[in-house]
Order: C-alpha cells, then structure tokens, then sequence
C-alpha cells in the first residue's frame, strides 16, 4: 500500500521539483503513472517528441512510483538510466509514462518504465533505472 497518493506527491514535488516535467495520473503500489502535454518545447525536427523529454518523463515516473512507497524524500537521486528508443513518438499526441518498481532496498530503487504515444498500445521506449537512496529510519 503506498504511503503517499498522486496529489501529496504533486504537493510534495511543487515544493522541492518544481522543474520537472509531467503530471502524476495515478500511484500505486510500486507503481505510477504519468503524462506529458507536448509543446513545440519538446519537439526535435521531423514533429517527433525529443530523446531529452522522453528520459526526463521516464525519470520523473519512477521517482513518483519510489515516493510512493518510502514518502517525501528529496535526496533520492538517478544513479542510472538506460533507454532504448522502439519507435517514433509522436509530437501530436501526449507522452504517457508508466513505472514499475523492480527492486526497493535500503540504499538502491530499481525499476522499469515504458513511454507511449497517447492512444497507442505498442511503448516508444523502454527505460530502466536506478535511484540512490539516502539511509533510513526503518
């Protein structure tokens, strides 16, 4: 059960993130969802949406999904990131970002997170990441 909803998140991140990118659509246990209304700002040549805003959307996703369940904490950080780009997202449509929590431990968050073109079905990427984590009360 996640100790943090959607909205405390978003209150949380306005707070200590306000740069990031995208919108929390749902949080769940080990999971979040999230979406991100493209503009001209996020388009490379060609109307495609930009490898930078498909990894910063990724990013902010899991980050989402690990607050979830450890609470607020704004010292976790990216210590990996990999993405492979599957296929052209599209600059008209929104870019929506779903994270799955792989592995939570005391030091380290793994997980995984797949980027679609909204209304599609097949993922225009597939990303995993690793958060450091800073120590714990437990």
């Amino acid at each position: 059960m996640p100790v943090m909803h959607a909205a405390a998140i978003e209150d949380f991140l306005d707070d200590v993130f306000p740069q990031r990118l995208g919108t929390i659509e749902a949080v769940g246990d080990g999971w979040a969802t999230m979406g991100l209304a493209i503009e001209d700002e996020h388009l490379r040549p060609g109307g495609s949406v930009s490898g930078p805003a498909m990894m910063a959307l990724a990013d902010v996703c899991l980050y989402v999904a690990i607050l979830g369940e450890i609470g607020p904490e704004p010292m976790a950080v990216t210590s990996d990131l990999n993405i492979h780009f599957l296929r052209r997202a599209r600059g008209d449509r929104d870019l929506m970002a779903t994270a799955r929590l792989r592995k939570l431990g005391r030091r380290l968050a793994v997980g995984e997170i797949e980027l679609f073109s909204h209304g599609d079905t097949d993922p225009v990427a597939l990303v995993t990441a690793t958060y450091a984590l800073p120590d714990r009360d437990d």
